[in-house]
């Protein structure tokens, strides 16, 4: 990924051509690297609803699963010592799953970006001549960030897109049970680096759109170290960080949606307590939080209500990424006899973190869930209860999710691969209880969220812009509506000045439209229609970057009317 697939003359051009309006925090900015190409087309935002949104406006849903090994030591996906890396994510795709979610390591990436040696890597020559050096069956294995890298160009292939998740500082199968994000051995600005290397690497290729800053951030002051939520600037304010972590991420591309995760406990301010006061009361099992509100770590949002994170003019690239768990997990006090959909929301999911998407601050992706549903393991059926009320909730509400897990060997959750059959079988049971929930048409093909690839090879996969247009088209025609043609009274129903793409509406898509066709015009044609639409600053000039900027400025309310004159 060291070279540019954009054609950055062009982009360069384009940039200095067009002043860039502080816009609104919740209206997309158009960028350089928004223009569409086949790297570049598949960028996500997150618009004024509180939705994630193409470049063009339309709504998408992510619903991938997460993939762990590099955080553990494996410096590979777990079960690449038993399976066909390959052949896995060309089965991950065709089932459905849009976005892979990969935990990894401060410390892994900080070991790629200094080209420093691997300890070991798990994989199996046998099964994997692809990733040795040689190319055959028992070859040298090549180095693990090639073998990413490998990966990353898999998941092209199959439509597939990536999120990397920062599941731990250090590289360890308990890493991610360290409560923050530094540890003796790794800081916050070495953190901070590894960050800003991996979003630099990968700017020119859209396959990765989104970073988790940091998995599970977590603890309670009476364990030492813990992570909070308020407006300080210490240490251990997850929220300050999350901030610093996100500016890391999007100076090196503003493109890539930011995925942050809540905490565990957060004060009863309103009772009088605060993060100094005491928190566990050891003599009432399984200890309430007499002083704090508790959760699963990572899901506790209630900070968002009294110290919102703030992105700055990147505000619509943050998504609240939540983890939610099973009784099986372990049994919280909201599992209670009767429990349902309406008491879990009740109990504990609407004031950590649904409240985020109920209000439109922002979208929220559950970064993690999943579980056990076989009855050797979910006995009173429980689990299953968990599983289907979030499930519903997250159908109905369109909430952005990644299955918690593709692997065999999560012990406390078990796998999309089937336990105890050396990742050879998927989960049958567990893959129908999950399909439900993945994006797909009225005919059930799955809905890729690359423009141009479709979803998997087996033919049960289409593009996003197979959903929106009905047929392949280039993305360079809005999906919501075809090119309308005057009519032959001179009159047109699509008449709407700013209305590029004809949607019906003015908006940020239209902007990009009229970037796209200045920068390409051969590539990006428009029809006579949305010429007329396009051509709003001083009417008659034809149609330049300045248009753009005009509907920026409508937009945001800097002018009330369009043409601009």
């Amino acid at each position: 990924m060291s070279g540019s697939f954009f054609k950055k003359a062009g982009a360069s051009a384009l940039a200095a051509a067009m002043m860039l309006l502080s816009t609104s925090q919740l209206v997309p900015t158009v960028t350089a690297e928004s223009v569409p190409d086949e790297y570049h087309d598949d960028w996500l935002h997150v618009n004024e609803n509180a939705e994630i949104v193409d470049m063009y406006g339309n709504p998408v849903w992510l619903t991938g699963c997460n993939w762990f090994g590099y955080n553990v030591g494996s410096q590979v996906f777990d079960g690449v010592w038993s399976l066909n890396m390959h052949e896995a994510l060309n089965q991950i795709a065709d089932r459905g799953f849009n976005l892979l979610r990969v935990p990894m390591s401060t410390e892994i990436l900080l070991q790629w970006k200094n080209n420093e040696p691997d300890s070991m890597v798990k994989v199996n020559a046998y099964t994997n001549p692809e990733l040795t050096v040689e190319g055959i069956e028992g070859g040298t294995i090549k180095y693990s960030f090639d073998i990413w890298n490998q990966a990353v160009e898999w998941c092209r292939e199959n439509g597939i897109k990536i999120m990397m998740d920062v599941h731990s500082a250090e590289t360890a199968s308990a890493g991610h049970q360290h409560p923050v994000w530094y540890t003796d051995k790794y800081s916050t600005d070495d953190w901070l680096e590894a960050l800003a290397w991996f979003a630099e690497y990968y700017k020119d290729d859209d396959t990765i759109i989104a970073i988790d800053l940091k998995n599970e951030p977590h603890g309670k002051k009476d364990e030492g170290n813990f992570a909070k939520w308020d407006g300080s600037t210490d240490i251990n304010n997850w929220k300050y960080a999350a901030e610093r972590g996100a500016a890391a991420v999007l100076e090196q591309n503003p493109d890539l949606l930011v995925m942050v995760e809540g905490i565990e406990v957060y004060p009863k301010f309103e009772e009088g307590a605060d993060w100094n006061s005491v928190g566990l009361d050891y003599a009432k099992p399984p200890y309430p939080y007499s002083n704090f509100h508790g959760t699963w770590w990572g899901g506790n949002f209630r900070g968002v209500k009294d110290y919102p994170l703030d992105l700055g003019e990147h505000q619509d690239q943050l998504v609240y990424s939540p983890h939610d768990y099973g009784p099986l997990v372990y049994n919280q006090t909201w599992f209670y006899d009767g429990f349902n959909q309406d008491t879990l929301m009740e109990d504990v999911w609407y004031d950590n973190w649904f409240f985020i998407q109920d209000e439109g601050i922002a979208p929220l992706l559950m970064g993690e869930w999943g579980g056990f549903l076989d009855e050797k393991h979910d006995a009173d059926g429980k689990n299953k209860l968990w599983m289907t009320c979030l499930r519903d909730l997250m159908i109905e509400h369109r909430i952005h999710h990644t299955f918690w897990c593709f692997n065999e060997n999560s012990s406390d959750t078990g796998g999309l691969i089937a336990g105890e059959t050396n990742w050879t079988e998927w989960d049958e049971v567990k893959y129908e209880f999950v399909e439900p929930s993945l994006w797909q048409n009225d005919e059930g093909k799955f809905i890729s969220l690359d423009h141009t690839i479709p979803l998997g090879k087996s033919g049960n996969g289409i593009t996003l812009s197979d959903y929106y247009s009905g047929n392949q088209t280039t993305p360079s025609q809005p999906a919501t509506k075809p090119p309308v043609e005057p009519t032959t009274d001179g009159g047109s129903d699509n008449s709407l000045p700013g209305d590029v793409n004809l949607s019906g509406d003015v908006e940020v898509a239209d902007a990009i439209a009229i970037m796209s066709h200045v920068t390409n015009t051969e590539k990006f044609p428009l029809s006579s229609q949305q010429a007329e639409n396009a051509d709003v600053y001083q009417k008659g000039d034809g149609i330049a970057i300045t248009d753009a900027v005009s509907i920026q400025k409508y937009i945001t309310r800097i002018i009330n009317t369009l043409p601009e004159s």
